[in-house]
């Protein structure tokens, strides 16, 4: 039975080779679920379980045996402003929004686009990636959390927002963190050298958690201390919110800021907020089974609706865009080749049933995959596993997960940050065009400033599609063949399109040519509207001055392109288009 599942599912990859990796994948899971879920700014279990039905159940019916998915710091970062300003509901939609966006591309094959992306865009789109995930590590580096009222450029922004102290540099809770970033750090960067038979990371933070547990006066923030806190101040958000927006209407413009901060300011105990709410404020990683749960949103909400789809594009967007890079990789890796249309449906699929389960969503993990392979992992069972064990951590070791330092965390997070940064990138000056230096960082700048990776990618691409147009523009040239009194043929060479049509007319002198003249397109193209037009301009100039031009060696995909364009062109020169001369 094994071995037809394997025949079918595993491409004859021996299952004990499979299993051994997933759990290896498992073990590294764990902190990395966490530690998203802080940059997302939600509770852990949200990531823990995003990671386990998106990494399940596209092993199963994903395009791409042997890669990882789950919780991603890529999607984690763009969801913070949702869940700041409306809360994990919203969120929950937005994901569920996201997967069908992703079974829509799959279905309509828009994953081949994958390969047109310039270089340039992925490697700005991976360094913008690493600087906005390391960036959201030094909020780990403040304390006296509160609840403040958000105001944007002057302008009341009509909600409130997390804020934290910076720990002073003198603390001796500071140099602690500092201490234990730098030697989770080290750990992991040496530790491989010596063996490769357990998951760096999981020792690294085995190594910080034991140093807490039993080092007298060696204490710092765990994430049972931050679950506590974050879900403290998520739900006092939550009742400001509420009391704020019911308030909102009735007040005056010059009153709306004052009472916002009064509101902002006002102490509220955990039974206050839990009677506001209507419901208990758990304590600790209370885990069990995930239940099927329909986000609750406010369908009256206009604005909240359109951050949803928002979001729901960007996710779908990066979703995508990382997890068909991480599936070309593996394709090189392992000589394979998987199913771009697949994986988008697969990813879809995942994230829509993530969001009704009370997940944060995901996509391929880079890293998580290059450790399933390096393990031995190559089949859907490697995935699925790994998925599965991952579930049983949860289940029945939540108190060991409480006790892992933040510090810690970081560490493995900072380690992650070095290594998705394409260090090569930074040789390549001097080395390569000027303008894919710019494109690389572009796409960098706009990530790390907006905190958009789908909008740094969309950027980088039309930036390319520019300097392509620019660069190619310029090598349209004008070749005379054969001059008579009576006739004159001409060859251009390059593609004419809308980029190229300005030196396109600059080429001819109408008034210097001959009653009829043949242009030769067998080295040229004519690619869009904007051409057939030039074409048109310049067939008119001929015909006002009596003369014709003729159009022959044209490719039937241009010839084609000219028929199609119908009215536009009979009458003027159509009747001298042919395949030859």
């Amino acid at each position: 039975m094994f071995q037809l599942i394997y025949r079918k599912y595993g491409e004859g990859i021996r299952w004990k080779d499979d299993l051994l990796s997933g759990l290896t994948v498992a073990l590294a899971l764990v902190p990395e679920a966490v530690a998203f879920s802080f940059v997302a700014g939600v509770d852990p279990l949200v990531g823990l379980y995003a990671a386990f039905f998106v990494g399940v159940i596209t092993a199963s019916i994903g395009g791409r045996p042997g890669m990882i998915s789950g919780a991603t710091g890529a999607m984690a970062v763009a969801m913070t402003a949702l869940v700041v300003m409306y809360g994990l509901e919203y969120l929950l939609a937005a994901v569920v929004v996201a997967g069908i966006i992703q079974i829509g591309a799959g279905l309509l094959k828009l994953g081949r686009f994958i390969r047109i992306l310039p270089h340039p865009v992925m490697l700005g789109f991976v360094n913008g990636l690493a600087i906005v995930i390391g960036l959201a590590q030094f909020g780990q580096f403040k304390t006296n959390h509160r609840i403040e009222f958000a105001e944007a450029d002057g302008h009341v922004a009509g909600g409130f927002r997390v804020v934290g102290d910076w720990l002073d540099f003198g603390s001796s809770e500071l140099w602690i963190i500092v201490g234990m970033i730098v030697a989770t750090m080290l750990i992991i960067q040496w530790l491989p050298k010596l063996t490769m038979a357990i998951p760096v990371p999981l020792v690294a933070i085995v190594l910080g958690t034991m140093a807490v547990a039993f080092i007298p006066n060696f204490t710092t923030t765990t994430v049972g201390d931050v679950l506590d806190t974050q879900r403290l101040l998520q739900a006092e958000n939550e009742v400001k919110t509420r009391r704020f927006a019911a308030e909102e209407p009735n007040l005056q413009v010059r009153e709306v800021k004052e009472r916002a901060e009064e509101l902002a300011a006002l102490p509220m105990t955990k039974g206050e907020m839990e009677e506001a709410l209507g419901r208990e404020i758990p304590v600790g990683l209370q885990a069990g089974l995930p239940s099927f749960h329909l986000p609750q949103i406010d369908w009256k909400d206009s604005k909240a609706l359109k951050a949803i789809l928002f979001l729901a594009v960007t996710l779908a967007s990066i979703g995508l865009i990382e997890s068909l890079m991480t599936l070309s990789l593996i394709d090189e890796l392992t000589e394979t080749r998987g199913s771009t249309p697949r994986e988008c449906v697969g990813q879809g699929v995942a994230n829509v049933v993530t969001g009704f389960f009370g997940g944060m969503g995901g996509c391929a993990m880079i890293g998580q995959s290059m450790i399933n392979i390096n393990s031995g992992g190559r089949g859907r069972l490697s995935g699925i596993s790994a998925a599965v064990f991952l579930l049983a951590f949860i289940l029945f070791t939540p108190g060991l997960i409480q006790m892992i330092p933040i510090a810690s965390l970081v560490g493995v997070m900072f380690m992650v940050v070095i290594a998705t940064f394409e260090w090569s990138s930074l040789r390549l000056i001097g080395k390569v065009p000027a303008a894919d230096i710019f494109v690389i960082v572009l796409v960098s700048g706009v990530t790390v400033l907006m905190h958009n990776l789908a909008l740094g990618v969309g950027v980088g691409i039309a930036a390319s599609a520019l300097v392509y147009a620019w660069e190619h523009a310029k090598d349209l040239r004008l070749h005379l063949r054969k001059s008579t009194d009576k006739r004159r043929t001409y060859e251009i060479d390059g593609p004419l399109f809308f980029g190229s049509i300005r030196e396109f007319k600059d080429l001819f002198n109408p008034a210097e040519d001959p009653d009829d003249v043949y242009l030769s397109f067998a080295n040229s193209k004519v690619c869009d509207h904007s051409a057939i037009e030039a074409i048109h301009s310049m067939s008119e100039k001929y015909r006002g001055m009596g003369k014709r031009l003729h159009l022959h060696d044209l490719a039937p995909d241009c010839r084609d392109l000219l028929k199609k364009a119908g009215d536009l062109v009979e009458g003027q020169y159509y009747s001298s288009v042919s395949g030859g001369h």
